[in-house]
């Protein structure tokens, strides 16, 4: 059997939950069915806001993957069935560069009959996560041109309100002025990152799937369970100048997760030596 074929048995053409109501059926139904061989089905009515939101009024249930996986436990206790897959994004500012937004994603898999489960994940700087406090109807049109608007939609709150979903000119208007005329707090507009009213984030999502399937097809070299993925990274590239250790990546470990089989692959970056550049010694 090929890759594909190994895959699709490995998943039987089984049911699949994908645990969302922000449509991100879109993206990844396609690629999940066509690369796995699993049959996804959507949840009518699954509200996924309960695991937390990104307006902050649900906090989060635990960290990224955490959440992810909450999601996807849920979906299968309430459908009975045994794959589940989830997705769950994060917005801030990038880890090395503060002052540029970061969007980081990941696709969360379980499979109960097989004891398996897995996570794709993409990060990019590709996003227009904005917030921005207004005074007048103005400053929010303003906002709203820098940041894709209508295709992305937007969120308009006070201290005790918000109106999520905007995405015509006339829902913005309405909206600002509703708030202006019913009370004197503090008035911020934000991007809506929920992924049916964000394009650019669903092109992440996608990303992200790519990843998880990417990982699945890594079968193991003894056993040939899928999964069989990084899971540490050496440094100590020897730089091509001086002949020392840098820090650059210089092998990676894969594991098994079901047989325990590792194996140490070198030069996963395709170079067997370190620019002088990067060498501590060479340019401290």
């Amino acid at each position: 059997m090929n890759e594909k074929e190994v895959i699709h048995s490995f998943f039987n053409h089984r049911i699949g939950i994908l645990a969302t109501m922000h449509q991100k059926e879109t993206v990844m139904l396609p690629l999940l069915e066509d690369q796995l061989g699993i049959n996804i089905k959507v949840p009518i009515d699954f509200n996924t806001d309960q695991f937390g939101t990104f307006t902050r009024d649900i906090e989060r249930m635990g960290d990224q993957v955490e959440a992810a996986k909450h999601k996807a436990e849920y979906a299968m206790s309430l459908t009975g069935e045994t794959i589940a897959i989830s997705s769950e994004g994060i917005f801030g500012p990038h880890p090395f560069l503060p002052w540029v937004p970061y969007n980081r994603e990941i696709v969360f898999l379980i499979d109960r009959v097989n004891e398996f489960e897995i996570f794709g994940e993409a990060s990019t700087t590709d996003t227009n996560y904005r917030q921005m406090k207004i005074e007048k109807i103005q400053d929010a049109q303003e906002f709203c041109e820098s940041v894709g608007f209508p295709e992305h939609a937007v969120i308009v709150r006070s201290k005790d309100e918000i109106i999520k979903g905007i995405n015509t000119h006339e829902q913005l208007e309405e909206a600002i002025n509703y708030f202006l005329k019913k009370s004197n707090d503090e008035l911020y507009i934000e991007t809506d990152m929920r992924a049916l009213y964000n394009p650019t984030r669903m092109k992440n999502i996608k990303l992200a799937t790519e990843n998880l399937i990417s990982k699945i097809y890594s079968l193991c070299s003894k056993c040939s369970f899928p999964g069989f993925e990084v899971v540490e990274r050496k440094a100590g590239l020897i730089c091509s100048g001086c002949g020392l250790k840098t820090n650059l990546i210089k092998s990676e470990i894969y594991k098994c997760k079901k047989c325990g089989e590792q194996e140490e692959r070198l030069y996963p970056n395709g170079r067997q030596f370190a620019d002088p550049a990067h060498c501590p010694i060479c340019n401290p």
